[in-house]
């Protein structure tokens, strides 16, 4: 082999492998702190982009399971009002049987009497349950009116109204505006010049009017809906999937309960009922019995979505654990295989420093050629 001093290849080669020693070992050395087989495009671009696509659908279904749980927690807030209102038609159904014979005719007065603040409770629980700011008992879902075309008039909102007719009515002159439910309960608020918010809070329904509003449009108002309300409801949905499509939700309503929708479907509910008289309470056995059946319905019918999103949880969280583990293979480092190479590397590291040194001295013994 020759002997030069200008280039020293030995060294250089030594180098050269010592340069490639230390990228390996800092690649071990930033895998093992981070725990990440991909921390940048350049280590996988491809196993980045299938790891990326995996995070994003294992983030959306844990939201996706979050929504479920609450969709559950809705339907039993609503289902433990539906349980009060059971209980109570049952004691109305005590209370009918009672009156409905002869030798209770001297307390019919007093039954009749319990009866009545049994049907105006079952109204109250109904109009009271909610989740969060929503009513739950008086028709649930997506509530809908049709647009409110009144001039100077917008914001027009029945979210928070109960599913059915309400007339809608002003004095020729103007100057206020009145809501009256099927059970002629009613509400009457001022109308004023300008602008103003108009909320009907006994029933939920509310709009806004704007500065050029004049107190004797309130007219308009109640033509513009033909002098009534009617609010329809539909199935709210709940996302619990990753796609825009209709195997990522599940939608569901629930009929209202309150006391002026559950009995006959003749026309006579549970607010027209009246145990004053022994025919009277006869005749309401039939009304509370169907009452009855229709609160049995819509509690079956919650207990079935109940069910149903048990089951849609259980999945996601499944999905969620698999898609993980998936995420896992592809981008995960392997911290026992990682510890093996950094190892190795620190060894060659070592190696090659003092393989570079002695390179580096091996000229050193052309001065004993020069010498002689």
């Amino acid at each position: 082999m020759g002997l030069k001093i200008n280039t020293n290849i030995a060294a250089l080669n030594a180098h050269r492998n010592l340069e490639l020693t230390d990228a390996r070992m800092a690649k071990n050395m930033e895998r093992l702190s981070s725990g990440l087989r991909i921390n940048r495009a350049a280590d996988d671009a491809a196993g980045l982009a299938i790891a990326q696509k995996l995070s994003a659908q294992v983030r959306s279904f844990t939201v996706a399971s979050r929504n479920a749980s609450q969709a559950s927690s809705l339907l039993q807030v609503a289902e433990g009002g539906a349980d009060q209102i059971h209980s109570m038609l049952l004691r109305l159904k005590e209370l009918a049987t009672q009156a409905a014979s002869y030798n209770n005719n001297a307390n019919l007065s007093d039954i009749d009497a319990e009866a009545t603040k049994l049907k105006e409770e079952i109204n109250r629980i109904a109009n009271a349950t909610k989740y969060l700011s929503t009513n739950l008992l008086t028709g649930f879902g997506v509530k809908s009116a049709g647009t409110l075309t009144a001039a100077n008039t917008y914001g027009f909102d029945v979210s928070g109204a109960a599913v059915g007719t309400y007339t809608i009515s002003a004095p020729a002159a103007g100057g206020s505006l009145t809501i009256t439910n099927s059970a002629n309960v009613s509400q009457t608020l001022s109308v004023a010049n300008g602008a103003q918010t108009l909320n009907f809070s006994t029933f939920g329904i509310s709009l806004k009017t704007t500065v050029a509003f004049s107190l004797t449009a309130a007219g308009e108002i109640a033509s513009a809906f033909g002098g009534s309300i009617s609010v329809s409801g539909t199935p709210a949905d709940f996302q619990v999937g990753d796609r825009n499509d209709t195997y990522s939700k599940v939608s569901f309503s629930i009929s209202s309960i309150d006391s002026d929708h559950i009995g006959t479907d003749s026309g006579t509910q549970i607010n027209g009922i009246s145990l004053a008289t022994q025919s009277d309470a006869q005749a309401a056995l039939t009304v509370i019995d169907d009452a009855i059946t229709d609160v049995n319905n819509v509690r079956a019918a919650m207990g079935a979505i109940a069910n149903k999103l048990e089951y849609t949880y259980a999945n996601l969280q499944v999905s969620i654990e698999n898609l993980s583990a998936s995420e896992s293979v592809i981008r995960d480092a392997d911290m026992a295989i990682e510890m093996v190479s950094f190892t190795k590397s620190q060894i060659l590291l070592q190696s090659g420093t003092a393989m570079l040194a002695q390179a580096n001295m091996a000229p050193q013994n052309i001065l004993s050629l020069l010498g002689r």
